[in-house]
């Protein structure tokens, strides 16, 4: 839509032959101005506030405490059932233990039966005490 439409003067040769429409006031003037400072009372005072935020926080520090007790028996619980168990474990190991233990004898037997004065199964450490042997296996290379 072009200018001289909307001003209904056709045929202007320049702008400034155009009537001038300045904006003004509405009618009765404008609001005034708010400027002051001016806070609203919304809202939950401060004491609310403090209130429920100490008994969410209690709460929840009550909840972790109960949490406490549930893993605390938990961990007794499995505490005991392998202390229980232990004495079959350890039975087992000295089984495994002894049956290794002959194999590395009858190796070292073996091996050694030529040389003169050798004790098969002597200690080689003159310490006159009994270490317990590592788990695992004693000599990979002998099956």
């Amino acid at each position: 839509m072009t200018e001289s439409m909307v001003r209904n003067k056709p045929g202007m040769a320049s702008v400034k032959d155009m009537p001038v429409l300045q904006d003004g006031p509405p009618p009765g003037g404008f609001a005034p101005v708010r400027y002051a400072r001016r806070i609203p009372n919304k809202g939950p005072s401060a004491i609310a506030l403090f209130l429920t935020t100490f008994g969410a926080f209690s709460w929840g520090m009550y909840q972790v405490g109960q949490g406490n007790k549930v893993r605390r028996a938990l961990k007794e619980e499995k505490i005991a059932a392998r202390s229980a168990i232990l004495p079959m474990l350890q039975a087992e190991e000295d089984e495994r233990f002894v049956k290794e233990w002959k194999k590395y004898l009858e190796e070292e037997a073996r091996i050694m039966k030529n040389v003169p004065g050798w004790k098969v199964g002597e200690s080689v450490y003159n310490s006159g005490k009994w270490m317990p042997p590592a788990t695992g296996e004693l000599r990979p290379e002998v099956w």
